[in-house]
């Protein structure tokens, strides 16, 4: 008997839309990398990091589902978000004010 396998279409739909997603973000920043992280009951989020340093981020509804979209892109994809991937990010002023600027004396963003 054949083993066959159940595919949830919805979920493989959500996997494309995503894949296509990532592969534009890729497109327009010279290529891309990323890293799939679980976040609980909203599903995984998907950090992709331009070759020119922008990044951006993706929620899917379930970790399988990104990584299924990770997959389909075709973007190299990292076990952790750290050393030589990290160091690709490159950030400004918005991220500066956004994440840190009232730590170190940064206009406040009401």
């Amino acid at each position: 008997m054949a083993d066959t396998q159940q595919v949830d279409p919805q979920a493989e739909r959500k996997a494309t839309r995503l894949a296509r997603r990532i592969g534009s973000f890729a497109k327009a920043h010279g290529g891309a990398e990323g890293q799939v992280a679980y976040i609980g009951q909203r599903g995984a989020r998907i950090v992709l990091v331009g070759e020119d340093g922008t990044w951006g981020d993706l929620v899917a509804p379930t970790y399988a589902i990104a990584k299924a979209a990770v997959e389909k892109s075709g973007i190299t994809v990292h076990e952790t978000f750290d050393g030589e991937f990290a160091a690709k990010v490159r950030t400004g002023p918005y991220e500066w004010t956004r994440m840190a600027g009232l730590q170190i004396g940064g206009p406040r963003n009401r």
